[in-house]
């Protein structure tokens, strides 16, 4: 752990305990007796107000009704935090209409100085699906799927959950043990084992009519969940040599499941290994399109014979008069 993150770990320690002593923190965060000593002085001197006790069993207490210091930011930091909430503005993100009422708190953290430097980027800065004409508009477009916030609220509580999704007409149920939660290509999906047919499951977030914790008895550990998922693991079918005009292209946009594996130190080429459902029409026509995308400094390894035939019959039809 570094200095700086083992002091900020240290500091939260010692405003949640009444009472505290060096042999305390030597144990907690393994370190030394003078490392402790030296950063118990540095947590002073940057105001937390902290009381010695003398004595054999002495050890160090926070003044009654005093907190953690005041926390100020850099330039720098101001404008990374500023910056990233304009780019994720209209994102459909969770907790969006908290994002006021943050924005208020952290600009009354900030000088009147760096108050100024944010309303000159708001001006200036724009991104993609921002109104230009009125950057701070939110449709109601922009607002997520309301099962998000409640899913989020009981995932960080357990993770096996019982998932009711809308599929044609019927209402159907899937016990889960939730692996991630992510946004791809402008929807939340949860990507879950299915705790009776013992695979991987995608479930997108927007098809979701209730989410419960999944109440049965005996549960599949963790541990076992993460076993059969990696018996179950595929043997890639397409493996790629990228380039790096290739390797720019994917860093602009790849499915979210797709990585690749550098081949050399200056990172110019490198390895794409994944497997394709080729029965998965959705799935065939995304694999189709980004491959079309990367252009031509690729060098085909392996692909499926259903995925180099659509490729061609893609490129037949741009070729038609």
């Amino acid at each position: 752990m570094k200095k700086v993150e083992r002091i900020n770990t240290i500091m939260r320690y010692i405003n949640n305990r009444a009472h505290f002593t060096i042999s305390e923190i030597m144990r907690e965060f393994n370190i030394s007796r003078s490392t402790a000593v030296r950063d118990i002085r540095e947590i002073e001197a940057m105001g937390m107000p902290l009381v010695a006790e003398v004595g054999r069993d002495g050890g160090y207490f926070v003044m009654s009704n005093s907190v953690l210091p005041t926390v100020r930011f850099t330039d720098n930091e101001i404008k990374a935090l500023f910056i990233a909430f304009m780019a994720t503005r209209n994102q459909q993100l969770p907790y969006l209409k908290s994002r006021q009422s943050l924005a208020e708190k952290l600009l009354g953290l900030i000088s009147e100085n760096q108050q100024d430097d944010l309303v000159l980027l708001n001006q200036i800065l724009l991104f993609e699906g921002t109104n230009p004409h009125n950057p701070d508009l939110l449709d109601l477009s922009d607002l997520p799927h309301p099962m998000l916030e409640k899913l989020i609220q009981i995932l960080l509580v357990d993770r096996y959950l019982l998932l009711s999704i809308k599929e044609d007409t019927e209402i159907k149920s899937y016990p889960v043990y939730l692996l991630h939660l992510y946004r791809e290509k402008s929807l939340w999906q949860i990507e879950g084992f299915d705790l009776v047919e013992e695979k991987r499951r995608i479930i997108p977030v927007d098809n979701l009519t209730s989410v419960e914790p999944y109440a049965a008895k005996r549960r599949l550990s963790k541990k076992k969940i993460l076993e059969r998922l990696s018996k179950q693991e595929e043997v890639s079918n397409l493996v790629l040599d990228l380039g790096p005009k290739a390797i720019a292209q994917y860093k602009k946009y790849h499915p979210l499941k797709f990585s690749i594996s550098y081949t050399n130190p200056y990172q110019t080429t490198a390895t794409l290994k994944t497997f394709i459902h080729v029965h998965h029409s959705e799935e065939l026509t995304e694999v189709i399109n980004w491959l079309l995308f990367l252009g031509g400094d690729i060098r085909i390894r392996e692909i499926p014979e259903e995925v180099l035939a659509g490729l061609q019959e893609r490129v037949n039809l741009y070729r038609q008069p």
